[in-house]
């Protein structure tokens, strides 16, 4: 006789929560070793098309990704050598910069005490008494900064080794994924596999066109109004944008920032204000539409929850990967019928407006 083992609700969900507690505590804690293998992950998968254009071309696994790698490698530092220059310029002149910093501060606080009735002792003691608690809090984290560019240079390290060891051992990884799901799901799990690999490198690839022509946009843009530094806050524009939403934010704040400390003028500040708005105009609704919203479409609730809870996780690269994270997950869910509805739920397909009418009988 058969018996099925059956839990009361409130069991069950005990025991989801459980696991998904136990889920996010292991990654947690394995922040150090997870975050490096899936942004290794992301860019094999982003490269893995330049690969199998050199293994057309005659060259075996070993060198061709071995040159994909080089290539990346080799653009990469042609962009540092091209920023070189503007990020030494902004190092030199950094100090003028704090100077200036405080000199607009201190006019900020004389306008406060005259439109607000309040004395400058007050705010000049309120600033100082964070300054101290400030420095007193850098202190207490130095040891922690020079563990994390200890761990950054690491990963530096370690994500070219990862990236060649995914790809050189692709065949065997694939392999093994069709081996657990059987050969009664292999035809699926191929589907899955191919077309969710086609539309994550078609995803990535228009993720970081539209890096680049934001870069364009803002470099230009901020050369135009007169502000310094324009490819470098530029390109940090175009990298924080890829943080949906809050990235943005940010940005906007460092431009309108610099502009008011290096011209220590408002109207500067409010050029720079107003070009970013038209810069993200055209980016929300032309280019992300055309590049990467024809790719994977995610509604906005999903990618701020996603950004948060990456930040929390693993702090800030955990908020650069968290979309291209949630867009993977969506198309694997959208392949696998079971979870076709938690893909629905992460698109950005909004069904008709049902109104229900509710007739009262008196």
């Amino acid at each position: 006789m058969n018996s099925e083992l059956k839990f009361p609700f409130y069991a069950k969900v005990s025991l989801i929560f459980i696991g998904l507690f136990a889920f996010i505590y292991m990654l947690d804690l394995g922040q150090h070793i997870i975050v490096p293998i899936i942004y290794s992950t992301i860019i094999a998968v982003l490269i893995s098309p330049m690969v199998q254009f050199f293994i057309r071309k005659r060259m075996s696994r070993f060198f061709a990704i071995s040159s994909s790698i080089l290539l990346i490698s080799i653009v990469i530092i042609a962009l540092l050598i091209l920023l070189s220059t503007q990020l030494s310029e902004f190092t030199d002149a950094f100090p003028k910069l704090i100077d200036k910093f405080y000199e607009t501060l201190n006019q900020t606080i004389i306008w406060a005490s005259e439109n607000f009735n309040i004395s400058t002792q007050k705010i000049n003691s309120f600033l100082n008494d964070t300054k101290t608690e400030m420095i007193s809090k850098s202190r207490a984290s130095i040891g922690l900064t020079l563990t994390t560019v200890g761990d950054a240079l690491v990963v530096i390290v370690l994500i070219p080794v990862y990236v060649f060891m995914i790809l050189f051992y692709e065949p065997l990884l694939l392999n093994f994924i069709r081996k657990v799901f059987g050969d009664v799901h292999k035809k699926k799990v191929n589907e899955v596999l191919g077309s969710t690999k086609i539309i994550v490198q078609k995803y990535l690839i228009a993720l970081l066109m539209e890096a680049g022509i934001i870069a364009i946009l803002n470099s230009i843009g901020l050369y135009i109004i007169g502000i310094e530094y324009a490819i470098l806050l530029g390109l940090l524009g175009a990298v924080l944008n890829i943080i949906p939403y809050l990235g943005g934010v940010i940005a906007m704040c460092i431009y309108t920032i610099v502009a008011l400390v290096s011209k220590n003028s408002i109207s500067y500040a409010v050029y720079v204000l107003i070009l970013y708005s038209i810069i993200q105009l055209i980016d929300n609704n032309f280019i992300v539409p055309k590049l990467v919203g024809s790719k994977v479409k995610i509604n906005a609730l999903v990618s701020i929850i996603a950004v948060i809870v990456g930040g929390a996780l693993w702090g800030v690269p955990g908020m650069f990967i968290s979309l291209p994270l949630t867009a993977i997950i969506k198309l694997i869910f959208d392949h696998i019928e079971s979870l076709q509805p938690w893909g629905y739920l992460l698109g950005d397909t909004m069904p008709p407006i049902t109104i229900f009418k509710i007739n009262l009988k008196k």
